[in-house]
């Protein structure tokens, strides 16, 4: 049976970025191959015992949805209140090449200290203000996803992975954000320098912003400065929360949630309802894109299925066998999370290499966090950011590939290959 679950997987892929020419959505695509899967996989053994690996598996998949579902309505309130205004106005920068840079370092180190997917989805609502040019848009953000990526591989709390590196005790906090600070800058520099030399196009007319704040009547939207700051606020706590309370992130995302509910209830308690209507987490609830989250279950649906039926580690066995250099395989690793997502991966890593053969802060935990932070750049279904910022812009697969996915390649091998130097040189591996 596990040759055909992996046809399924790949005809599901193969339908996911042939979207616009088969013309089916890329989530009903998504939706079927998880579900087929999963469904061939109960058939070929027990019932029952695939139904418990199913809802283990469901768990963590639920906690990203919730994750993502909360980051999104926090934006949408944010910008339903224009508080983002607040920010873009005062960029007037109308050079697109001054601006690409502002926004990549912005994201990186935003990436940082939230996460690539939670920065992904706030800094593709700041460019949607800055940027009216739908295709010079869609440049910026394939840049956001390097630079996010990029941004979240060499922090703890910045990239999935890294998080879960870091739970592991495979790797330290100062030790990871010294080690790969530099590979991480040189992977967004290299695609940075090269688009800076390739860009052409305008950012477009942004519409006038002299009545900023203003709900379309010229009066002034109550609270839009308390909105931004409670917005940004509540995704940079997500952090600390998880860090003090060992709860997931998605708890805390939600508590950002309710708390800006909260708020946003009380700014216009007399308002008709029609009228508070736009302003509140319901309404921006219904203008999140729900269908990116159903893309989500059903991707990574999908990949827990060949996970659950050990294919991932069979491969990563095979790797190990075949190659023998641990360095190659990682490599290798970081190249195919750009298009199996980098979260079991990482998981059949940690369950091939072991503390006892490999102890913290060795060159093969490192490595490895770079290569599956920064690898699945490479595809926009490769990161959780990517899948992200490919439901809210609607970024064509094909377009990205032919666009990005060289620039995004470029970057990880030179990030990669600046870690291995760095390391021979100094630590002698």
């Amino acid at each position: 049976m596990e040759p055909i679950v992996i046809i399924v997987f790949v005809v599901g892929y193969i339908a996911i970025a042939l979207e616009h020419p088969i013309k089916i959505n890329k989530t009903a695509s998504a939706l079927l191959a998880g579900v087929i899967c999963w469904t061939l996989h109960a058939l070929s053994s027990d019932p029952e015992g695939v139904k418990t690996e199913l809802s283990h598996h469901l768990a963590s998949i639920s906690e990203i949805l919730f994750f993502l579902m909360g980051a999104m309505t926090i934006v949408e309130l944010v910008d339903a209140y224009q508080g983002f205004r607040i920010i873009t106005d005062r960029i007037n920068t109308k050079n697109p090449k001054v601006l690409l840079w502002l926004i990549c370092f912005v994201t990186f180190f935003l990436s940082s200290i939230l996460d690539n997917l939670t920065t992904s989805i706030v800094m593709i609502s700041l460019i949607r203000k800055l940027i009216p040019n739908k295709e010079m848009r869609m440049f910026f953000a394939g840049m956001i996803i390097i630079a996010a990526n990029a941004g979240g591989a060499w922090t703890p709390i910045g990239d999935v992975t890294t998080t879960m590196l870091w739970i592991g005790g495979q790797i330290s906090t100062v030790n990871i954000m010294k080690v790969l600070f530099i590979p991480s800058v040189m992977c967004l520099l290299v695609p940075l320098i090269w688009l800076s030399f390739t860009l052409k196009g305008e950012l477009g007319e942004r519409k006038d912003t002299a009545h900023m704040h203003t709900d379309g009547h010229g009066e002034k939207i109550k609270g839009s400065t308390v909105m931004l700051i409670l917005g940004v606020g509540a995704l940079v706590f997500v952090p600390v929360f998880k860090t003090i309370t060992h709860l997931p992130p998605y708890i805390g995302m939600l508590l950002g949630l309710g708390v800006i509910w909260v708020v946003s209830e009380l700014i216009n308690p007399h308002a008709d309802e029609a009228a508070r209507k736009p302003y509140t987490a319901a309404g921006a609830l219904s203008r999140i894109d729900s269908s990116s989250v159903l893309f989500f279950l059903g991707i990574l649906l999908a990949v827990s299925a060949l996970e659950s039926m050990s294919i991932l580690h069979h491969f990563a066995t095979f790797l190990n066998d075949t190659l023998g250099d641990n360095r190659i395989i990682i490599t290798m690793i970081g190249l195919l999370s750009a298009i199996v997502d980098n979260v079991p991966l990482v998981a059949a890593s940690m369950g091939m290499y072991s503390l006892e053969m490999y102890p913290q802060d060795h060159l093969i935990w490192e490595y490895l966090a770079y290569c599956a932070g920064t690898g699945g750049s490479i595809l926009i279904i490769g990161s959780a950011a990517g899948v992200a910022v490919m439901g809210m812009e609607k970024i064509d697969f094909i377009w990205y590939l032919k666009r990005i996915s060289l620039i995004a390649m470029l970057g990880y091998f030179a990030g990669a290959g600046c870690y291995l130097l760095i390391e021979h040189l100094f630590m002698g591996y």
